[in-house]
């Protein structure tokens, strides 16, 4: 490996360093671990190193091919101790103005939203089965008001013939034999009628022995 190359390694881990600072306060700043169960802290974990491990593997591949020295590790160390130093306090207060930005941003766009199509949208259909409603109120009322016009009609159509049926019937010289054929079924009915009520009562009484 030539001395390019082996510079190129060093400001290239010394670059990671520093990323692997300012990648681990971002995740414990949305992570938020005192809030988390420990086995969702553990998964996290693992995933988060697994993914800066394959990163530095990746960016030491592109610089010399992946050859791993020992001034690899080094140059790591110095870059995370950099951070911490010089860029930790700015990169936090950067990353936190960020943050707040996005919610801000979030919160607006939310009650936009709300306000020029959610709010409009919801009075519209609020409007809009109001006036079905309404509709429909209009439509049986005028249903309701035919349908007795209907009916009065009729009823004013069949009352001659209901008067005139009346008059027949009193005239009917059968009329006294269906009087009597009925005074003697309404007896017969009624007979009929208490037996099955007596019926019941008795297996009423039966069934709550």
């Amino acid at each position: 490996m030539s001395l390019t190359t082996q510079f190129y390694t060093m400001l290239a881990m010394l670059a990671m360093g520093s990323f692997f600072g300012g990648a681990l306060d971002t995740y414990n700043r949305f992570l938020q671990r005192g809030k988390r169960k420990r086995w969702i802290v553990f998964i996290h974990d693992v995933l988060f190193w697994l993914c800066q491990s394959l990163l530095l593997f990746y960016v030491l591949f592109l610089v010399n091919s992946g050859e791993v020295r020992f001034y690899i590790f080094l140059a790591l160390l110095c870059g995370f101790a950099a951070y911490q130093a010089l860029f930790k306090r700015v990169y936090m207060h950067i990353l936190e103005w960020c943050i707040q930005t996005a919610v801000r941003t979030a919160w607006f766009a939310a009650g936009m939203f709300r306000l020029l199509l959610f709010r409009p949208a919801k009075w519209f259909v609020l409007f809009l089965f109001a006036l079905l409603v309404g509709a429909g109120r209009a439509f049986y009322a005028i249903v309701k008001m035919m349908a007795k016009m209907v009916i009065w009609i009729l009823k004013a159509a069949f009352k001659p013939f209901s008067a005139i049926a009346g008059l027949l019937w009193q005239v009917n010289p059968l009329k006294r034999y269906f009087e009597s054929f009925f005074g003697l079924t309404a007896g017969l009915w009624k007979t009929i009628k208490n037996k099955l009520v007596k019926m019941k009562n008795r297996i009423g009484r039966f069934l709550k022995k």
